[in-house]
């Protein structure tokens, strides 16, 4: 699916294209701006991520939640709007609290967006196309961040503070411009409650769906290893530095050319389990490759790194296509928002807790701490198939796993 059908898939990719170039501007000099231009220190820089962090914890099941009541079209643009006019903020920000409180506002808004979008696509896909839906967005995900990482080399380059001011800026129009291409996208009626009535928050009594989210948040923590635990590792064992652009290089070329194919077939409860459980193999043989470039030749260090990196990224393109396939397949039509929510709050967990718990284990321990990491990963991936079983066995309890959707008010017909 290189370009898809005109409706409102397209119309997603092209928000989710403008927002995550926006996403892309004010990353790349996110950490250079608040140390040059706010003046603060790479502690209270790190402090004030981690707030962040727990704010974005905050956002999941709420989120999802209203979407369930209000539709996600309408919560998507809601959440994209507050997130632009909280970036803009950080123009203003003078001390760390201020600093502290823009990122905790910016990172929730970023989370309850990402729960609504995912809760969007299960509205405007049909269910057998909702995973390589999700997979295409990924992949223009990533087109967006590249686009706007290289646009941001500039303000890099002259390193003034009205240049990242225009990053800060330019980022907050692409959001508020991604909330005006949502609106292209036609409403999605919330699904009506099963007249039995039940819990609201039904996803918290799914002890089957939570076991499964927070086996998810173990295998999600090998993104932390990419963006922090890699390029740390490169330089502890005296790798040549360009290694660290070229892990992400290799991530970004293979998600993007790669997460559509595959994803396939992983719709299906039972192939999404098994993309998991081989995930969590390719984790742990791209730890062990990790952990074999030190003390190596420079020629050795390269190739083991570089087969780390492949291996990795394969393990994360499995990852996450059997994540939307079980958090698509288990949920129940009157409650797909809070589902959702529940996944992506185990996506924030592993943010906030994988660096410094890798960071401790692998560079403090070496290549003991990359094999227990690697063998957390496949007993997490292992556990995956059974819990999944479990869950399908049980889901007469929670509704049904298969909604019957409105888009713009017709039906979307089921496969």
């Amino acid at each position: 699916m290189l370009l898809p059908e005109r409706g409102p898939v397209r119309s997603l990719a092209s928000s989710v294209l403008l927002r995550s170039t926006g996403r892309g501007l004010f990353i790349t000099v996110s950490v250079v701006f608040f140390l040059n231009s706010v003046g603060l220190s790479p502690i209270e820089v790190g402090l004030g991520m981690t707030i962040a962090g727990v704010a974005g914890l905050a956002a999941g099941l709420p989120a999802g939640r209203l979407c369930d009541v209000f539709g996600p079209r309408a919560v998507s643009i809601s959440f994209a709007v507050l997130g632009g006019l909280v970036i803009s903020g950080y123009a203003f920000v003078t001390s760390f609290w201020g600093f502290a409180a823009v990122a905790a506002l910016a990172k929730f808004a970023d989370a309850g967006d990402s729960v609504a979008r995912a809760t969007l696509v299960g509205g405007i896909a049909a269910p057998d196309r909702r995973v390589q839906v999700r997979a295409y967005i990924r992949a223009v995900t990533n087109v967006g961040w590249s686009i706007g990482g290289l646009a941001a080399g500039a303000a890099l380059a002259f390193d003034t503070r009205p240049g990242y001011l225009a990053m800060v800026y330019g980022c907050a129009a692409c959001y508020l411009g991604a909330a005006l291409l949502t609106l292209r996208i036609p409403r999605v009626s919330p699904a009506p409650r099963p007249d039995s009535g039940g819990p609201t928050w039904i996803v918290l009594r799914d002890r089957p769906y939570v076991v499964l989210a927070l086996l998810n948040m173990v295998l999600v923590m090998h993104l932390s290893l990419l963006t922090t635990i890699v390029p740390m590792w490169i330089k502890h064992i005296g790798a040549p530095g360009v290694m660290v652009a070229a892990s992400g290089l290799i991530n970004t070329i293979t998600v993007t050319l790669l997460q559509v194919r595959l994803s396939r077939g992983t719709s299906d409860l039972a192939n999404a389990a098994r993309a998991q459980r081989r995930a969590g193999a390719l984790l742990l043989l791209a730890c062990v490759a990790f952990a074999l470039a030190a003390g190596q030749p420079v020629w050795a260090m390269v190739t083991a790194l570089v087969g780390g990196s492949l291996l990795h990224v394969f393990g994360e393109l499995l990852q996450s296509a059997g994540s939307w396939g079980l958090s698509y397949e288990l949920a129940p039509s009157h409650a797909l928002g809070q589902y959702q929510g529940l996944y992506s709050t185990g996506w924030q967990a592993a943010d906030v807790v994988a660096p410094a718990l890798l960071t401790t284990v692998v560079i403090g321990w070496g290549w003991p701490g990359w094999l227990l990491v690697g063998v957390l990963f496949l007993l997490a991936g292992l556990a995956v198939p059974p819990a999944t079983r479990w869950a399908a066995r049980t889901r007469s309890a929670y509704g049904d796993a298969h909604p019957g959707l409105v888009v713009g008010g017709t039906a979307v017909a089921q496969p």
